[in-house]
């Protein structure tokens, strides 16, 4: 019986040393986003690993992502994966603004504290879930149709206008298209197609391809993000058509474009700072229970003229 009783003891010492020694390490966040083979993730994954280097006692890093834009499965994977290893907080990118919720919900019920940048997740979906997520980011209403509104200028009301958005489900996706057709309609543009390539710039170039060939006098075509307007200036290039180009993201394959004008106009979101942005949300929510409101970070226009300076 003494025998057991020690055993026992022993057995509890042992875990609280344990759970002493973890609560003693600093706590442990895993930054989920989107496809690295993105580059606008790439300069996100950079950000927060440059931060990570210069405080190391402040946070350990787990830093994912998934194979390609819309690997849903692949990231929900992930997600459970780290709600498995009891991680204290989880940064989110998420690839759709709906279905990782229920994962998200599931985090939130072991204790973990989740924090979505970049892409906003459906307030909606939230709600029947009961869960609250602070969303860190920018304002892509706003980005695009900053956007929109400076090519617009060099374009006549009437003239024929396309749009391509990402993944019709994803909260900055759809924030995206909106800016844009603000800025179309504010300028009296006439909005020809709407129509989703997925963030993907082979399935933008091909959209583009067959716009080029149905609207004969289209005079420009928005895109949502930078990748997609680099497979329609490819389309635009091969068609040998003059055609306002704008993008969303400001990656580095963009710059030669806005010099050489085919690229008229995309927007920094300051990727390579969102994912720091996040991390330190987590940090303060792992510090108190307090809910925590949005936070809305910065978004730029950048053209030819501007680019040099971000």
């Amino acid at each position: 019986m003494k025998k057991a009783a020690t055993a026992f003891i022993l057995t509890l010492f042992l875990t609280a040393c344990s759970q002493d020694r973890s609560e003693q390490r600093p706590p442990m966040i895993a930054v989920v986003m989107k496809s690295l083979a993105n580059s606008f993730f790439v300069t996100m994954a950079e950000g927060v690993r440059s931060d990570h280097d210069k405080r190391q006692d402040e946070y350990r890093l787990l830093l994912n992502g998934t194979r390609n834009e819309n690997d849903l499965a692949q990231q929900v994977a992930i997600l459970d994966q780290m709600i498995a290893m009891r991680v204290k907080a989880i940064v989110i990118a998420p690839a759709d603004s709906k279905a990782v919720i229920p994962a998200l919900s599931r985090a939130i019920r072991q204790g973990i504290k989740v924090i979505n940048i970049d892409n906003r997740l459906d307030p909606a979906i939230l709600r029947q879930y009961g869960v609250t997520i602070p969303f860190v980011g920018p304002d892509n209403r706003k980005g695009a149709s900053k956007v929109g509104a400076h090519a617009a200028a060099n374009l006549k009301a009437s003239d024929e206008v396309a749009i391509i958005e990402g993944i019709p489900t994803a909260e900055n996706s759809r924030a995206r298209r909106m800016g844009l057709e603000d800025a179309a309609l504010a300028a009296r543009l006439k909005i020809v197609s709407q129509q989703s390539a997925s963030w993907d710039q082979a399935r933008a170039s091909e959209i583009a391809g067959a716009l080029l060939i149905r609207y004969p006098h289209l005079k420009a075509i928005f895109a949502a993000n930078d990748s997609m307007a680099l497979g329609i200036a490819s389309a635009v290039g091969q068609a040998r058509r003059n055609v306002v180009i704008t993008g969303f993201d400001n990656v580095e394959a963009i710059r030669p474009l806005l010099d050489s004008g085919a690229v008229a106009a995309t927007a920094d979101q300051h990727g390579a700072q969102i994912g720091v942005f996040g991390v330190n949300y987590a940090l303060k929510a792992i510090q108190s229970d307090a809910p925590l409101p949005d936070l809305e970070t910065p978004v730029d226009l950048i053209t030819a003229r501007t680019a040099k300076r971000h």
